[in-house]
């Protein structure tokens, strides 16, 4: 018979059998928790050692009493899945992924920088099972992370924040699709890329300015990223074949959208583009963007590293490249390019465009308002009022 029976603060389960007597501790000072608990042991017991409860009694009791109870039935317990066993079973998936199509290496870049951070923090805490990674302790992970951003980047840690949350939530959410977790322990913290509060982060003209002065040995780079809006990864991986000299043109397939984008070229990249071919004289696979600290290919973290330190030269905070990007639409949209003409430029989709850039253009809306003025004139206002065909609110006194 199992019975309950409290020893000190704590309750503790006693099996008596003949002469076969098992106890140990429940773990719990509370009565109905500890009844709860016996309450399942006892259903696990009279199931015997196939019981699906004894996987959930593994996480809930003491190790110790688990182990008498489960080893008196003869439960041969499975191992319990590790943080080095999810991982290694992750990188696998996002191998498949790539191979059909669905992942970029790219992505899989920032993947691997969460969890490579998630992995330090839990090494400082002395964890290595799923079954101890909990909601609490992914928000000290949060927390912990946060800090970290901030120290390395000086902004954008909550930006941050959200694309870890979500690529580990990802990651959690695979872990049990793959039944070894119970729960997704990790809470989003928004979409990536979803902030009402932040719009383009555009470059001001005295901004560029001093960034073409400094720019150096990153001259290529900057004309490239300033004039064509291309993203990091697909300005890294921009061959020779891709640039028309004839047409001036530059033709290429996004990594992001797989979007074909034809990009004119203005005549200050072009005049760069021809001055590196003449010195290069480059096979058309060969890339164009190459680090001038190695002279081999520029990868996207080594970009986006020399454009912050241009932007350090220059005296122009956090030049990520995105920024080049931002700059460039929203000089299209207040030259009067359509949201249309912007999405074919920048390889992007037309809602992308309105919901990123538009909301956040003072010029454009100064535009609106300019049209709005001119639909009806003041004294045509005046005219209509008084032949009582449109009766204005009177003003507050």
């Amino acid at each position: 018979m199992l019975t309950l029976r409290k020893r000190g603060q704590t309750f503790h389960a006693d099996l008596l059998i003949e002469d076969t007597r098992i106890r140990g501790s429940l773990g719990t000072r509370s009565h109905d928790a500890a009844r709860r608990l016996i309450h399942r042991l006892e259903i696990a017991l009279s199931e015997g050692p196939g019981s699906t409860l004894w996987p959930e009694l593994s996480t809930l009791l003491p190790r110790s009493t688990f182990v008498r109870f489960a080893n008196f039935v003869g439960v041969k317990e499975r191992q319990l899945p590790t943080w080095s066993q999810l991982l290694e079973s992750f990188q696998g998936h996002m191998g498949q992924q790539i191979k059909i199509g669905k992942l970029r290496h790219s992505t899989t870049d920032r993947y691997r920088q969460t969890l490579r951070e998630f992995e330090s923090f839990l090494t400082e805490q002395k964890i290595s099972l799923l079954a101890d990674i909990n909601k609490p302790l992914v928000e000290s992970f949060k927390v912990w992370r946060v800090e970290r951003i901030k120290k390395r980047r000086q902004s954008r840690g909550a930006a941050g924040l959200v694309l870890d949350a979500a690529i580990l939530h990802r990651v959690f959410s695979f872990a049990f699709e793959n039944e070894m977790v119970a729960r997704n322990p990790v809470r989003l913290e928004g979409r990536p890329g979803e902030n009402p509060d932040r719009g383009a982060e555009r470059f001001t003209a005295d901004e560029l300015s001093r960034l073409r002065e400094h720019a150096g040995e990153d001259l290529l780079a900057f004309l490239l990223l300033r004039w064509t809006a291309l993203r990091g990864s697909d300005a890294v991986t921009l061959t020779w074949r891709e640039v028309h000299f004839n047409s001036k043109e530059i033709e290429r397939v996004t990594q992001k959208r797989k979007k074909k984008v034809i990009l004119p070229v203005h005549a200050e990249l072009m005049f760069a583009l021809e001055a590196e071919r003449d010195r290069r004289k480059p096979e058309p696979i060969d890339l164009v963007l190459l680090n001038p600290a190695t002279g081999r290919p520029l990868t996207r973290p080594r970009l986006y590293e020399r454009m912050l330190a241009l932007g350090r030269r220059a005296g122009v905070p956090d030049a990520h490249p995105h920024r080049f990007r931002d700059t460039l639409a929203v000089e299209m949209l207040t030259r009067g390019a359509s949201p249309y003409d912007a999405a074919k430029m920048l390889g992007d989709t037309i809602e992308t465009i309105e919901k990123h850039y538009t909301p956040f253009v003072r010029e454009l809306r100064e535009r609106v308002r300019s049209i709005l003025e001119t639909i009806i004139q003041p004294q045509e206002l005046a005219q209509n009022s008084s032949e009582g065909r449109l009766i204005l609110p009177k003003k507050p006194n």
